[in-house]
């Protein structure tokens, strides 16, 4: 089971997009965990991580968060966060995976 962690200002408005990958995720049939955290609880989560992707409000910490992690970091695509695009974004998970 893939492990995706999406960080943010506080966790709170990336959770409203988590609940909208969950539900892609499902009807996909693939097997993840996603959640969503402060970006300052990324050293914490994102060693479990197998992708970290970032709210484009804290885009600015992409390369801190890289040099914290030992998987894929990227920032969400913007237009997809600001419409809740769960397919888009739990695709752009995939991608930095290789899946």
């Amino acid at each position: 089971m893939k492990k995706i962690v999406l960080l943010c200002a506080a966790g709170m408005s990336t959770s409203l997009l988590v609940n909208k990958m969950r539900e892609v995720a499902t009807k996909e049939g693939f097997e993840c965990d996603i959640n969503a955290y402060s970006v300052s609880e990324a050293q914490k989560h994102g060693s479990e991580a197998d992708v970290i992707l970032l709210g484009p409000q804290v885009r600015f910490e992409l390369s801190r968060v890289k040099s914290l992690a030992k998987c894929p970091v990227d920032s969400i695509d913007m237009r997809a966060y600001g419409m809740m695009d769960g397919a888009k974004v739990l695709q752009q998970a995939k991608t930095l995976m290789g899946l």
